[in-house]
């Protein structure tokens, strides 16, 4: 096994990171495939969606990790990982994360500390999901280091549209500089309210814009307040609502990415031979 490490990325917060994370991450599960997600957030969203309320008091979060990268420390087998009942497995985040941030600024090899943290594990999953932060900051910047595709979630509203391109940008250079295997695997609208031309107009646009360049998800993520509930739980969408329409379209947009790994496997395999 050599996993698959997609991060979920976009600048701007809001857009549904951390419910794509989660909810993509307990479908692959339920695909039958082995997951690991890492919050690469301080604000720990998805370690608390997960069912860990107080972050700050866990044992070992990824700044432990990170740090022990840093003072060049081994990593112990399955340190730091918690194991949720739907089959994911986490690597959890705290406060602590904001000052790794700080730290990574002087230190060498600033952009790849956590690759290697991921490196130690990534023989043990088909899939690593990693949580971006909403900003273009060094975590960021660690986690497309780290990753060999990008999964990016929008609005579907004008401006948070408009805000892709300063993400591509630096996918771009991320890309020539640090990672040049990195791909987009594709843009993924969420809460898209069905309802309104509003929606329908910019998703369009969107497609329209990006499109040639850039796969655009054919499944799109409806909004749901059933789904904004389920990070009190500590559950998936799968758990708290198995029928409804965000279970039924993350159901779809977990076979449309495995699909698209697959592809970008391939096609890797061919440029490595």
């Amino acid at each position: 096994m050599n996993a698959s490490i997609i991060a979920i990325a976009n600048q701007k917060g809001g857009v549904g990171k951390t419910t794509t994370t989660a909810n993509l991450g307990v479908g692959l599960a339920q695909a039958g495939k082995k997951v690991l997600l890492v919050d690469c957030d301080p604000q720990a969203s998805l370690t608390i969606s997960l069912g860990y309320s107080q972050p700050d008091t866990l044992p070992s979060t990824l700044s432990d990790l990170m740090e022990k990268i840093l003072t060049d420390e081994a990593i112990m087998q399955g340190e730091g990982i918690l194991h949720h009942d739907e089959g994911v497995d986490l690597i959890p985040a705290s406060l602590e994360l904001s000052g790794m941030e700080v730290s990574l600024v002087n230190t060498m090899c600033r952009e790849t500390v956590l690759r290697q943290v991921l490196d130690t594990v990534r023989k043990d999953y088909d899939y690593i999901l990693i949580d971006c932060m909403p900003s273009l900051g060094m975590l960021t910047v660690n986690s497309l280091a780290a990753a060999n595709s990008v999964i990016v979630p929008v609005q579907a509203q004008y401006l948070p549209v408009k805000g892709l391109e300063q993400l591509l940008r630096t996918l771009n250079r991320v890309k020539q500089q640090l990672n040049p295997k990195l791909r987009i695997n594709g843009i993924l609208m969420t809460m898209v309210d069905t309802r309104t031309n509003y929606a329908k107009e910019t998703s369009a646009l969107l497609r329209d814009t990006y499109g040639s360049r850039i796969k655009v998800f054919s499944v799109d993520i409806p909004h749901s307040v059933r789904a904004a509930e389920i990070s009190a739980e500590g559950k998936s969408i799968f758990s708290h609502d198995p029928k409804g329409k965000v279970a039924t379209a993350y159901r779809a947009l977990t076979q449309e990415v495995i699909k698209v790994e697959k592809q970008r496997k391939a096609y890797q395999a061919n440029i490595d031979r």
